[in-house]
Formats: structure tokens, sequence, C-alpha cells
């Protein structure tokens, strides 16, 4: 991965706002509805034009698709893998269990017209990838993408999800053990992750699991218990990284992207050991939501591995306040600060803009000027951090 040399390199966390046309396709065939598989291509392949375009508009430097191609960051693995069907019902997170009058007030934005992350696919046979041919598709699009823009980002980057969030949102009928399937995810998982890096861009993987699962599956359970699942979790993913240089992959780690209370979540600092185990190099962290904005102090505390990026969340994706440049900048710094050298640190979003289509707590032309406070922020912070 690319370090911020003589600047404040910008980049997000992977999803970004789909047309309505393309969201009404992915909803659609999400229920079991036909739809033409020829125009929702053609829709995808237009929408991420699309949205490499308006990333370079901004000044983003580290990009991405924004996953215009999938319908969210990790149920198009029931389309690459065998063994899913039927439907999951995943547990309320519990900090929106525990504030009933949240829950009514936030009624109308639940129910909305998107694919339902809630109700995915699960397991219900053996998980066996079907190949990198679709993995390879995805790359290879991007790359024309980016070989006909007039000019290109700094470095491009592609996510895949973690066989933790699959595992736990897509609920197991099959395998005897949850630490059996999340194998079972990883093993399936390890020709998506080798095929983007072959193809020359930087591994996301998504692991909002290795937080947000605490206040989820776990949240009856002991914080021990928890951190247990984190170790499965990493360990499998290491093993799908065998072949995967550390220095072309980061993680991204999150407490969920809704707009809740949290007041459930992990804290960051009993999680940080765990997460230095991953075989990656680089961590992308929310630090700009109110919940975790402070957790800069814990990284100053448990600094990350000395050859590690730290992407750090500046923008908050769950609302519709837009940034100023001066508060971006503040938090780059607070981030450089903590991790003790400015060229490690990059500039990012807590999570993504739209992680299932149709679900999303910004509006679309507002996801792109927080982007444009992003740039303008880095700017800021660079001149202070680098002179």
């Amino acid at each position: 991965m690319l370090a911020s040399e003589d600047r404040i390199l910008t980049t997000h966390a992977g999803s970004l706002p789909r047309p309505k046309a393309l969201v009404d396709l992915y909803v659609r065939r999400s229920r079991g509805q036909e739809i033409d598989a020829a125009e929702l291509a053609r829709l995808a392949a237009e929408a991420t034009r699309e949205s490499v375009a308006r990333q370079l508009e901004v000044g983003i430097d580290v990009g991405n698709d924004g996953e215009q191609a999938r319908e969210s960051f990790f149920t198009h693995v029931q389309h690459r893998m065998t063994g899913f069907g039927g439907r999951s019902q995943r547990p309320l997170m519990r900090d929106l269990a525990a504030w009933p009058g949240f829950l009514e007030l936030a009624a109308p934005q639940l129910a909305r017209d998107s694919v339902n992350l809630m109700a995915a696919p699960k397991a219900i046979g053996a998980v066996r990838s079907l190949g990198a041919g679709a993995t390879l598709a995805e790359c290879d699009a991007l790359r024309a993408v980016l070989d006909a823009a007039p000019r290109g980002f700094a470095e491009a980057f592609i996510t895949a999800p973690s066989p933790g969030i699959v595992a736990c949102a897509m609920q197991n009928e099959h395998y005897p053990t949850l630490a059996e399937y999340v194998g079972a995810v990883a093993a399936a998982l390890r020709l998506e992750y080798e095929a983007i890096v072959s193809r020359g861009f930087v591994l996301q993987i998504d692991a909002p699991d290795l937080a947000m699962e605490r206040h989820t599956l776990f949240a009856d359970q002991p914080l021990d218990a928890f951190l247990g699942f984190v170790d499965t979790v990493l360990d499998a993913t290491n093993a799908a990284l065998a072949n995967v240089p550390a220095e072309r992959v980061r993680l991204h780690v999150c407490w969920g992207n809704y707009e809740g209370p949290h007041t459930h979540d992990v804290d960051l600092e009993p999680l940080l050991p765990h997460l230095y185990r991953a075989k990656v190099g680089g961590l992308v962290l929310s630090m700009a939501n109110p919940r975790h904005a402070h957790e800069h102090r814990v990284l100053a505390r448990n600094p990350p591995p000395r050859d590690w990026r730290v992407i750090a969340g500046v923008i908050d994706t769950t609302t519709n306040y837009v940034e100023h440049p001066e508060v971006v900048a503040e938090r780059i710094e607070r981030a450089a600060a903590a991790v003790g050298d400015p060229r490690r640190v990059l500039a990012g979003t807590d999570c993504g803009f739209a992680t299932a289509a149709g679900f999303g707590d910004v509006a679309g032309v507002l996801a792109f000027e927080k982007l444009r406070s992003l740039r303008a922020g880095a700017d800021l912070a660079s001149k202070r951090l680098f002179g």
C-alpha cells in the first residue's frame, strides 16, 4: 500500500451510492424476482464508470469501483459459492433492542426498499468456491474503466468480505460448529482474495464482525467468548491470505454502519492486540463517529506494527452533516499523533456509504460532498504535518 510520503492521501471504506435503477434491480433479484441480467450488467458498468469519475473529481487518491457490481458488501458470495439458500434470521443489534423508543423513531427508515442484510441467505450445504471467474471479471472491469479515464487513482483497491461476517450474517444450518463454517468460508474466499491482488489491486477485507458481533451474535456471552471468535476468524483469514503479500491487504473493522445508539459497542482497547495478529499491512478504523472518535488515544497506547498503515475514518458515514475541512484536518492530525508518523496515516471514512443496495443514511449527493471535504481537510492537515 502507498504511504503518505509528502501529503495525506485520501481513500474511503468501499461502498458508494448506487443509482436508483441499479438499486431497484438488485432489490428485486434479492427477493427472488425475475430481472433482466443484461440490463443489470449494463447499469452496473455504467455506474462503475460514474463512480470512478466522481471519486477522481472530488480528489480521492486511493479509490475503487464503489461496489457498483455487487448488491452488498458480502451477500454477493451467494453467486460465487455453493451451499447458500433459504433465509437467515439475523439477531437484532443489542443497542437497537435496548432502546425501543429509538426503534419506533427509526421504523420508517428501517423499512426502506433495500437489499435486506438481516435476512440474507444461509448455509444449507457445503460452502465451496465456484472459481475466481466472477472476481476476475470484476477486477478487469474496473481496470478497463481506469485505463480509459483521463487520469487514474494513485492506487486502487477492491473489497472482499471476511469469513466471519459471512458466517455470522449468512447463518449456519450445515456445519457442526461456527468455527468449521468460518473455516469453510475462508477456504472459499481464498480464491477471491488471491484474484484481487493478482490483478494489481490492494485487497480490503471488510470485517465488521470483528467488532459488531460483540453486540449481535455474542451479545449474551462473555467478552472472552467474543475475543475467541475474533481469533478464530483471524486464524481462518490468515490461512486464506497465505499466498497474498501482507502489504497488499488492508483490514476494515467497524461496529456496524447504521445510525443508532451504539451504547453496547465493544471498546477498541481489548480488540487491538487481537487485530494486530492479522496478516495485513493496514487497518481501516472508525475515528469520526461520536461513539469512537476518542479512540485515537487507544492507538497511541497500543501502537500498530511499524510497517502498518492506518486508514483513519475522519468522515462519519451515518450523518448528513458535511464535516468542515478544519474538523477533518483536526481528526487527521490526532490520528497522526497517535500513530507517531503522518506518513503511515491515510484519511478515509468510518465505513461505506451504501453497504447494501438501497441502504445508506447519507444522501448520494452529500456522500460525494463529504468526500470533497475529506480532500480539503487532508490538504489542510498536509500543510501542517509536512510543511
